[in-house]
């Protein structure tokens, strides 16, 4: 027997929600990260938001409006943040580490892109 479209919409939201997105570059990159990670970011965790009756919340794929450079470092700030988040640490965070993998001639653009992503 067939699943009603609500049955299905409810199954899909309940397999997808601890599992992975796809996060999509307007130049055709595309990153599948882990739900949880892409939550850190306000305005993705309302997009993958089942109450706010997005498209991405069901079909667990974000468009980012960046290139595929910018959205790769937006993910890699994502996953640096979610595992500082996650330890119990004393010890200072190695903001130094992660910004060393910045290239100069994309930081204005990425600082400009986290005000609209993150």
């Amino acid at each position: 027997m067939p699943m009603a479209t609500s049955e299905y919409t409810t199954a899909a939201l309940a397999t997808n929600k601890e599992g992975w997105v796809r996060l999509q570059s307007t130049d055709g990159f595309s990153y599948l990260v882990k739900r949880k990670v892409a939550q850190a970011s306000g305005t993705i965790r309302n997009m993958l938001d089942p109450e706010g009756g997005y498209a991405e919340a069901l079909n667990g794929v974000c468009e980012i409006q960046e290139r595929g450079i910018i959205v790769e470092k937006l993910v890699e700030y994502m996953s640096f943040k979610t595992y500082y988040e996650s330890i119990n640490t004393k010890d200072e965070i190695p903001l130094n580490e992660f910004l060393e993998r910045i290239p100069p001639e994309i930081i204005l653009e990425l600082y400009v892109s986290r005000l609209d992503v993150l």
